[in-house]
């Protein structure tokens, strides 16, 4: 992206985010977080399927008390990902009463619309950046409309009402919203916290407003955005949401760090919301995760749905495969294949790929042109044609990428 508005960068563990690095994909479980089993087996979920960050609920005594294990436990696994505690309401008395856990989280997630009320709401908010700040951790201060500051949108609803001209009550809130933000930074900042030590966020979940408030702060602060529609939804609906907002935003060069939050669902893994992530991010040619493949819809043109099975077992084959590609094929995450049902325009996108196969359509002659890189490379036909194009795959990855190795080395 070269049009990423400039942001501050902040540095958790071994993971770099702001606008001079590639937006960072974050995820969040929904276990119980005593449950240190299935807290575990569910962050190690999220991390397999490309989570760089997980952020887990701390949100009593014993989830509190349950996170050294389980950090613990997960580096024992090999497992580096960085575990973000999520506090509310309580976050001050736990990270004073549990300081192995404050020593071993690698960011707070802060709302400053749930720490306190009057005095008490600076008071601990002071004692969590003071913690924040004695073991050098990043906080994320997130503001979320469900959870707004009530003095603060009582203070400006009653402003508004006496204004000559009164603005929507949706604009109110976003304009609440991103003074929270702004107020919140700046008391962090004028406590001794870095800006490179702080991420903030504006999440809502009617998408037209989440997009304006993201608009407004990123014109108002130069501190890392992290992105999200909270409270997507379900399926199609959560999200075909949550891509149209955060394209929106990042098309813009807006945001570092994102979440997909999709309402979860029975048989679903909670890793969709990390594969939508990597989607949207791959789609939108932001970043690269893992070789893509262009499919036709079909249509009354084809007459058979062979097209469909060889499309979902190339995706297995990659899927199967991909752990073992990376290390050995720089690169390969790259990779670009078509698979076509007719010849309309089978050719075509078989030639833009790097490797691509025309599948015959109704009334065409049953054979299976390849192409690789552009040229017409041999046509396949008969009973074995989904083995025979795996086989050209993988002989023009181990060709292609291992070629790139080669080189990089001796440049090296």
């Amino acid at each position: 992206m070269n049009n990423r508005k400039r942001s501050n960068t902040v540095q958790i563990d071994h993971i770099n985010i702001g606008s001079e690095h590639p937006i960072v994909i974050q995820s969040m479980t929904n276990t119980v977080t005593k449950n240190i089993d299935e807290t575990l087996t569910q962050i190690q979920e999220l991390a397999d399927a490309g989570s760089e960050l997980v952020r887990i609920t701390v949100n009593d005594h014993e989830a509190a008390a349950a996170v050294p294990e389980i950090i613990t436990e997960l580096r024992k696994r090999g497992y580096q990902t960085p575990i973000i505690g999520d506090f509310h309401y309580n976050g001050h008395i736990l990270l004073q009463k549990y300081p192995k856990t404050a020593e071993l989280l690698s960011k707070y997630r802060i709302n400053p619309g749930n720490v306190g009320k009057g005095e008490k709401k600076d008071e601990n908010f002071l004692t969590m950046l003071n913690v924040a700040k004695n073991y050098d951790k990043a906080i994320r201060i997130g503001v979320n409309w469900g959870s707004i500051d009530q003095d603060l949108f009582t203070k400006n609803m009653d402003s508004n009402a006496s204004s000559s001209k009164p603005k929507s009550f949706n604009d109110v809130m976003i304009d609440t919203m991103v003074e929270s933000a702004l107020s919140s930074i700046d008391y962090a900042i004028k406590h001794g916290v870095s800006e490179n030590k702080i991420i903030v966020s504006v999440k809502m979940s009617e998408l037209q407003d989440m997009v304006k408030a993201y608009e407004s702060l990123a014109q108002k602060t130069d501190i890392a955005l992290h992105l999200g529609l909270t409270e997507a939804g379900n399926g199609v609906k959560g999200i075909t949401s949550s891509a149209a907002a955060l394209s929106i935003l990042l098309q813009q060069g807006i945001g570092d760090t994102l979440r997909v939050s999709l309402t979860p669902e029975p048989g679903i893994s909670r890793a969709r919301e990390v594969e939508v992530c990597t989607n949207l991010l791959q789609s939108m040619n932001f970043r690269h995760f893992k070789p893509s493949i262009t499919s036709c819809p079909g249509c009354g043109r084809t007459d058979s749905d062979y097209f469909i099975h060889l499309a979902n077992d190339v995706n297995a084959h990659i899927t199967q495969k991909l752990n073992e590609w990376k290390p050995r094929f720089p690169g390969v995450e790259k990779l670009k294949i078509a698979v076509m049902g007719c010849v309309v325009n089978g050719p075509g996108e078989s030639k833009y790929a790097n490797i691509g196969i025309s599948l015959p359509g109704i009334r065409e002659t049953p054979v299976a042109p390849v192409y690789i890189d552009g040229e017409l490379s041999t046509t396949l036909k008969g009973d074995n044609i989904t083995e025979e194009f795996i086989a050209i795959l993988e002989n023009y990855i181990s060709k292609k990428y291992a070629q790139k190795t080669v080189l990089a080395n001796q440049e090296t």
